[in-house]
């Protein structure tokens, strides 16, 4: 990874947080406690149900975590500017096609503006839901494990809503498939 790149990531995750902290003191006259942005150790997240989350699509329908429960599902953070977010992007859409809803959904959820994140994903032709936002996006990362905020981040969750496999940076075709097939 290259040193620009961690620096612009970086500084994109601080400047969401910032954003978020700014709201919430204004919305409530505080600070929100800093218990609620701890983010819980990857290896504490393995096997353990996964957290819920209501992001909006790019036609700003909401979608919840629990809506794709009962299927394996892949949920990967991304953003427009995040070069290997983009490389693998047509790899995920090609697997969502080829699995045509019957075992594997993956979801994105950018770090974006929607109507960047909707220009982009139709320019690719992305057959999978992308969602959007920007500080709270931020904060479901964390709660799925991204101590880090870098990106792309994907969480495996099975159909129970358990979450099985966790992994940051660029996806390879075949380790993903391996791990969806340990839970066949």
């Amino acid at each position: 990874m290259n040193r620009t790149f961690l620096i612009m990531a970086v500084v994109a995750v601080l400047a969401a947080s910032a954003g978020y902290f700014a709201a919430k003191s204004i919305e409530t006259g505080k600070a929100p406690a800093p218990e609620s942005f701890s983010v819980p150790d990857v290896d504490d997240l393995l096997g353990k149900k996964r957290p819920d989350f209501t992001h909006e699509r790019i036609d700003g329908t909401p979608v919840s975590a629990s809506d794709f429960d009962g299927r394996v599902w892949l949920v990967n953070f991304w953003a427009t500017w995040c070069k290997p977010c983009v490389d693998e992007m047509p790899m995920l859409s090609e697997l969502r096609s080829k699995d045509d809803g019957k075992g594997l959904e993956v979801v994105g959820i950018a770090l974006d503006d929607a109507d960047r994140a909707r220009k982009f994903a139709e320019e690719l032709s992305i057959a999978y839901p992308i969602l959007v936002g920007k500080a709270d996006v931020v904060l479901t990362g964390r709660r799925y494990g991204n101590s880090t905020g870098l990106l792309p981040f994907s969480v495996l969750i099975d159909a129970g809503g358990m979450i099985r496999w966790i992994h940051l940076g660029a996806l390879e075709r075949d380790v993903l498939l391996n791990q969806v097939g340990l839970l066949e």
